[in-house]
């Protein structure tokens, strides 16, 4: 089997955009994580007395998230560098000479983006969400449960089910109404559950605390009362408990323990929150969380993009100013992320799906893309 060697060519191309992406990438985070985190932790420091240890960690933990938006953006730049220059010395024209079409003089570049698009995926997958969380929970004085729990307050959970009406229809109705005031990470406080049978009020249970049983797939109540309400309100029984194990979903649970932003998830974790999200009928926070999960998958992409836009606009300008590219670079990517959140909009409201509102600027970036590369 033949080995895959890189020509001479490729070597160079690639020599010279791999050190200023590096420096590009270091650039981009620093300046990020400066602008949008130290503000914000200073204001903490001294409003709400964060240890300067706290702060440091939560500066620390926030770099993997600007790292992930500078890789995509250092690709746009450093391809522009690296072609403005080859164009500017006449290097282009010179391998044009000896019958080298533009697309291949480009492969490289393509090539390399294809890999930083695997890395920045893997990145905003494996590293991003854990830390994020971390940070978050760090900032909210849990720093002694990290990554874990979150703690909740008011939970509501709405179960129902379908029944068949007189005329054959099928129709959903609530069968029961969970209701905590706070959750604290291991037991539910303060619950109260109202049970209907046959469009009428059953049960209202309440109780002082609430865990789930794993081993019964029920729920431990302890300190409670039940109210058994019969023939509409005319006989009501009260039975208290110390302890009663009570047989309802375990859905409460898990929509306060896995409960946090999209950005503090991946796209399993995210998909399984979809999932709780959909037994609860909260249509607006499904719709938010399916167009946050689709553009995790899409905003990688963007690396491969951005390549092809930069190595395009960077082959005819024969100037090899940085200021000029970095101006050039802030321009694409400030029309990136305003078409991005507007068609992003969209999706949130239901105008689009969420996977043409995560992936629509990516096709229109790539059409330009495409009629760039053509066209230089």
């Amino acid at each position: 089997m033949r080995r895959f060697n890189l020509s001479i060519m490729d070597g160079y191309i690639l020599r010279e955009f791999i050190i200023p992406f590096i420096f590009c990438v270091a650039m981009f985070s620093c300046v990020g994580v400066a602008i949008a985190t130290i503000s914000d932790l200073s204001h903490r420091i001294i409003e709400s007395n964060l240890s300067l240890i706290a702060a440091f960690q939560v500066f620390i933990l926030k770099f993997p998230e600007y790292i992930g938006y500078a890789l995509p953006f250092s690709v746009l730049l450093t391809s522009l560098l690296t072609y403005s220059r080859l164009s500017k010395d006449s290097e282009l024209i010179a391998l044009q000479s000896s019958g080298i079409s533009v697309y291949r003089l480009m492969a490289p570049t393509i090539a390399v983006s294809l890999i930083i698009t695997l890395v920045t995926f893997a990145f905003n997958e494996l590293i991003i969400p854990p830390s994020n969380y971390q940070a978050t929970s760090i900032l909210a004085g849990d720093s002694r449960v990290i990554n874990k729990y979150t703690v909740q307050q008011d939970i509501f959970y709405p179960q129902y089910e379908e029944v068949i009406t007189p005329e054959g229809e099928v129709k959903r109705e609530l069968k029961s109404l969970f209701y905590a005031q706070e959750f604290d990470g291991r037991e539910m406080q303060n619950i109260t559950v109202i049970e209907t049978d046959n469009h009428q009020l059953e049960k209202i249970t309440v109780s002082e605390t609430g865990n789930w049983n794993n081993n019964d797939d029920k729920w431990d109540f302890s300190n409670g009362v039940i109210y058994d309400i019969k023939m509409n309100l005319s006989q009501i029984s009260s039975n208290f408990f110390q302890n009663k194990k009570i047989p309802l979903p375990k859905t409460p649970l898990d929509l306060a323990s896995k409960s946090r932003s999209p950005y503090e998830m991946n796209i399993r974790e995210s998909l399984e929150y979809i999932e709780i999200l959909e037994q609860v009928g909260n249509q607006k926070s499904i719709l938010m969380y399916r167009v946050r999960t689709a553009q995790k998958i899409s905003f990688p992409f963007t690396c491969v993009i951005f390549a092809m836009i930069g190595s395009s606009i960077g082959a005819k300008f024969n100037q090899n100013n940085k200021g000029t590219s970095f101006g050039l670079t802030v321009l694409i990517v400030f029309g990136y992320y305003l078409m991005s959140f507007f068609i992003g909009s969209l999706g949130l409201i239901d105008v689009l799906s969420p996977t043409m509102a995560a992936w629509l600027p990516n096709f229109i970036c790539f059409g330009v893309g495409v009629y760039l590369l053509v066209k230089s």
